[in-house]
């Protein structure tokens, strides 16, 4: 098929054809927002394929239109779906999240399509979307990363990264009131706001000096919430946790091991070879918050949040506008082998690293996601991801 572009709705979703598989591709963005008024249309699973029911499943998966299933590596991609869920569904204990999904009945549908992007054009393996029943969703799978990860035929090694996918299904159909995000106070008008080429230019104590500066006005190393407070913390190296002398002993320990850690990363030449990103995005202005914080329905080890440009703001004296960056790590939480900086925290919890392995980490995350996680959907998730 060539290169035809035609608009056709279906199942909530808008869809654009193109050459990919030679077959539509799903533009989920939309629907990845969801409402919550009304409930016929995606109850009557109007646009979808073929139905393959699970055994012992509340929910089926679809094969979409435009998936032809029945040919070659569609139906491979449905097979290895069907599989994977199956294997999931003979252990929940296993996969925690994906039990809780089970038993709040989160999942309405799984509908599995040649390629699944955002709004933006932005391709996802997976993408979780709202539906108009209140506390539901739906997980669309893209078959063609299912291939290009050599996922077809392998349902076990689909498992891990599909589980993890549940933690979005959990989050989206919560319907729960979220707690609301207490503004700190951040003063810009005495913010002076570096270029690259300047922060190139400076002598490690001189971008450590600024660092320092930037603690006096926008950048901040504790979260707005407090979410660690009266929480227990980890001494460096170890996985015991340690029950807090005072409420905010827990804040305060890694309020310095934070600071020290991006000390470290603006000021050693480590860093400054190997994720240069990181030591601009300190020092420039994008970041505005690095902070640990305790998120326990969340399985992330890291996250990186980016505000919309609708919420940008104007800094310093040129009238420079930023869209504020915030880099959380969840304390209790070990790292994933597929995140870059798995090797560097030796399977210890996030809170037990050294302020040289928490600088390794924050640095790799902003290195490798300060741009792509604020095109790819994340910042949608900040008013649904806040610690309660």
């Amino acid at each position: 098929m060539g290169s035809l572009t035609l608009a056709v709705k279906a199942a909530g979703l808008s869809f654009l054809f193109m050459g990919s598989f030679g077959l539509a591709a799903p533009v989920a963005g939309a629907s990845h927002q969801g409402g919550h008024e009304g409930q016929a249309a995606d109850e009557s699973h109007e646009g979808l394929g073929k139905a393959y029911p699970i055994a012992g499943a509340p929910f089926q998966v679809f094969a979409g239109r435009s998936l032809e299933a029945g040919r070659g590596q569609a139906e491979a991609a449905i097979q290895t779906v069907l599989d994977a869920l199956r294997i999931m569904l003979q252990h929940p204990a296993d996969y925690p999240r994906f039990d809780e999904s089970l038993k709040k009945n989160a999942l309405q549908h799984v509908v599995i399509e040649p390629t699944v992007v955002n709004q933006e054009g932005k391709e996802f393996p997976f993408l979780v979307a709202r539906t108009n029943v209140p506390g539901r969703v739906k997980l669309l799978i893209s078959a063609s990363s299912l291939q290009h990860k050599d996922y077809l035929g392998h349902p076990d090694r689909l498992v891990p990264a599909l589980a993890r996918e549940f933690q979005w299904v959990v989050s989206k159909a919560d319907t729960s009131p979220k707690a609301k995000t207490v503004q700190a106070e951040r003063d810009l008008t005495r913010t002076r706001i570096r270029t690259d080429e300047d922060i190139r230019r400076m002598p490690a104590e001189e971008r450590a000096r600024h660092l320092r500066q930037l603690f006096t006005t926008y950048l901040k190393t504790v979260d707005d919430q407090h979410s660690l407070k009266a929480q227990p913390y980890y001494e460096v190296g170890s996985t015991a946790p340690v029950s807090p002398t005072q409420p905010d002993s827990t804040i305060k320990l890694y309020d310095i091991r934070v600071r020290e850690a991006l000390e470290r990363i603006v000021r050693d030449p480590y860093f400054e070879e190997r994720t240069p990103k990181a030591v601009r995005s300190l020092l420039n202005g994008t970041i505005w918050n690095a902070s640990f914080v305790k998120i326990d329905q969340r399985d992330w080890a890291t996250r990186t949040r980016v505000l919309p440009e609708d919420k940008a703001v104007v800094v310093g004296e040129q009238g420079r506008r930023i869209q504020p960056a915030t880099i959380l790590v969840n304390t209790y939480r070990t790292a994933a082998p597929d995140d870059p900086f798995y090797r560097e925290t030796k399977g210890l919890p996030m809170g037990a690293l050294s302020p040289d392995q928490l600088a390794k980490v924050i640095a790799l995350e902003i290195e490798h996601n300060i741009i792509e996680k604020s095109m790819r959907g994340h910042v949608a998730q900040d008013e649904t991801t806040a610690p309660k």
